[in-house]
């Protein structure tokens, strides 16, 4: 779809549109009467396979309901040329032609009047509250409700309406308001958070009501499909990694965000913390992302308008507007961090990469750390020359990827191409502390200090004043990483003879003396990851949490991600659609954004 919004709209737009439109919001979407939702539930069903679910559009040009999962209502459109069609469930108007979901201005303020009639006819039944048993609302859709009127007429009036809503609940039998929930009022999420003690008739509800909801390998809570606002979907998958990133959820969840910022309104944090709270609420329907979406256009405006980003680019930008409204909680400032700041972005996302620059001439090294987020990896059949393994890498295994056997490329392989030694060239000399004088060099690139979450960014998209095209290469990656031979620390090693051989190169009774001793070392390893007895440094394995793939051209594509949901389950999340995957699934896919979660952290 163009920025200028959808062409195909004008056709609709003839005599009497907007009350026919009117009609369908107030009888089919909104629905803000009992009576309206009895008679949707009744008609809402598929005109060809009779399902009420499988996300349900309205013809806008006739009385037609179709599935939009299993495209009936795309047979129905293409058959009829009916263009235009309506979300039953969240109001979005989409365009077959440009098979997207569409913004029109005189559409958009029709939804938002007819919502507020809706909402002004529940706010009614409020007054009928006080005899529940008369009321045709269950317990789910008053809180819906009461949520609703929080953004519309502000927090105090929802807390007495949640004080209200409590005393009938329970019929009377909570006399006060729970301490637990005591709402901030103008400095976000987690200003004045204070534990739940509950009352001695509280305590009394709890032991007549034992049953709780555990979390078990088959719990479907943090699984939820995110709604496409119009070519979001690189917005969508990088929401999906970022709510599976264990450290950032217990962040989140643990109120741990309090808001420096003077309009809360206008904190990507806060936001990003009711995100955290949606995710886990237990709800299965797909959520709407519109505050994000318009907060992300307001910080990182080169990311504004409906034409199709890159999710990479989302992610940085993501990162540094996240980081930027937490700085104020400069606190606890270490060196070790290699930009100085201590909010929760960087201490889970930040990283140091070192750059050595060796003169050819005396041999001396200037040695500078620069921070990083994610590491960008060239990949094989792009414009840069991809150097070939060295000989006495034949037939090696690290980090489970077998290398040449196949002759597929591995992420060992692109890491090892990223940390050899490059000759900068005569065209490129740098002035030698040393020599005082500017001679050729080489470069090399290693880890000073690995973050806690590695993302890994394969350069898919090649752009150049001569090409423009998309690298379909397969990079095979693996669930655990080793980024060991790729630190700092395993350099000097080397060059002090000190680093030991992969146990994947040493022969088979070798190897078994080697795997012994490791796991009679991994019995001895203390909390903050450093062995007790042989003093060696943390541990550097990764595991494997979320990926993201982009499907289609370089001009026209579509961006879906695997998550890691427990240990072996893993979730394909297609915007508004979450299916169960297999690990084949997973490590079979093309690959363009790679995160990885340490196994080991260390305790500073």
């Amino acid at each position: 779809m163009s920025p200028a919004g959808c062409s195909h709209v004008n056709s609709f737009k003839a005599d009497n549109w907007k009350q026919s439109l009117r009609v369908i919001y107030q009888c089919f979407v909104w629905s803000g009467t009992a009576e309206s939702r009895k008679r949707k539930a009744k008609s809402c069903i598929c005109h060809m396979c009779g399902a009420h679910l499988n996300r349900l559009h309205s013809c806008l040009y006739c009385v037609f309901f179709g599935c939009f999962t299993k495209k009936h209502i795309h047979e129905h459109a293409k058959s009829k040329r009916h263009n235009l069609a309506i979300d039953l469930l969240y109001g979005g108007i989409y365009c077959f032609m440009c098979q997207d979901y569409i913004y029109d201005k005189d559409m958009e303020q029709i939804a938002k009047e007819e919502q507020r009639k809706a909402w002004k006819l529940q706010a009614r039944a409020l007054e009928s509250w006080q005899h529940p048993h008369q009321s045709s609302l269950n317990p789910l859709q008053l809180d819906y409700i009461l949520l609703e009127y929080c953004d519309q007429n502000g927090t105090s009036r929802m807390l007495r309406q949640l004080q209200q809503l409590y005393s009938i609940r329970n019929f009377g039998q909570v006399e006060k308001f729970p301490k637990h929930l005591n709402f901030s009022h103008g400095k976000g999420v987690g200003e004045k958070y204070s534990t739940w003690e509950p009352t001695k008739r509280e305590l009394e509800l709890l032991r007549h009501n034992p049953k709780r909801r555990k979390i078990t390998t088959n719990c479907t809570i943090g699984l939820r499909g995110l709604i496409n606002l119009g070519n979001t979907c690189f917005m969508n998958c990088i929401v999906q990694a970022l709510t599976h990133t264990p450290l950032l959820r217990d962040f989140f969840l643990s109120d741990r965000h309090k808001c420096e910022m003077q309009s809360p309104n206008c904190c990507l944090v806060c936001e990003m913390s009711r995100l955290f709270q949606e995710f886990y609420s237990g709800y299965r329907s797909p959520h709407i992302p519109y505050r994000l979406l318009h907060l992300v256009w307001t910080h990182a405006r080169h990311l504004a308008g409906y034409e199709q980003q890159d999710a990479h680019e989302f992610l940085i930008a993501a990162l540094d507007v996240l980081h930027r409204h937490c700085k104020g909680d400069d606190n606890g400032k270490k060196a070790s961090n290699p930009n100085h700041c201590n909010c929760i972005i960087d201490q889970i996302f930040t990283g140091g990469l070192q750059s050595d620059v060796t003169c050819q001439v005396c041999h001396g090294v200037s040695t500078t750390i620069d921070p990083f987020w994610d590491i960008s990896l060239d990949l094989p059949g792009s414009s840069t020359p991809f150097w070939p393994l060295s000989p006495g890498s034949d037939g090696n295994v690290v980090n489970g990827e077998s290398h040449m056997s196949s002759g597929t490329t591995t992420l060992t392989d692109c890491l090892r191409r990223f940390t050899r030694p490059e000759h900068l060239g005569s065209s490129a000399k740098i002035k030698c502390s040393g020599c005082h004088s500017y001679q050729e060099s080489t470069k090399q690139l290693t880890m000073k200090k690995l973050p806690i979450v590695a993302c890994f960014h394969l350069k898919r998209f090649e752009h150049s004043a001569k090409l423009r095209r998309k690298i379909t290469t397969y990079v095979s990656f693996p669930l655990e990483l080793d980024m060991t031979p790729f630190m700092a620390s395993s350099k000097e090693s080397r060059m002090n003879g000190q680093y030991q051989q992969p146990v994947d190169s040493l022969s088979n009774d070798n190897k078994v003396l080697c795997e012994q001793h490791r796991l009679r070392e991994m019995q001895l390893v203390c909390m903050c990851g450093h062995d007790i007895i042989t003093g060696k440094q943390p541990n550097h394995k990764y595991s494997l949490f979320a990926v993201v793939n982009h499907q289609g051209t370089l001009e026209s594509g579509h961006y879906t991600s695997f998550i890691r949901q427990h240990k072996d389950q893993w979730f394909k999340c297609d915007d508004a659609i979450i299916t169960k995957a297999s690990i084949k699934d997973v490590l079979d896919s093309e690959g363009y954004l790679l995160f990885y979660h340490k196994q080991f952290l260390e305790y500073e």
